[in-house]
């Protein structure tokens, strides 16, 4: 059995971080448009 070298412990934290972070941008997009639809919504 071939055992993962040591990139492996950089790469796959790298990945997940990178896609926590672009989970983090496009969620605060989202909730901040969602968030200026009820204001327009509440002023009509």
């Amino acid at each position: 059995m071939n055992t993962p070298g040591p990139e492996h412990f950089i790469f796959i934290p790298g990945i997940l971080l990178i896609g926590i972070v672009i989970g983090y941008i496009m969620g605060a997009r989202a909730a901040r448009t969602e968030i200026e639809r009820r204001r327009r919504r509440a002023r009509e």
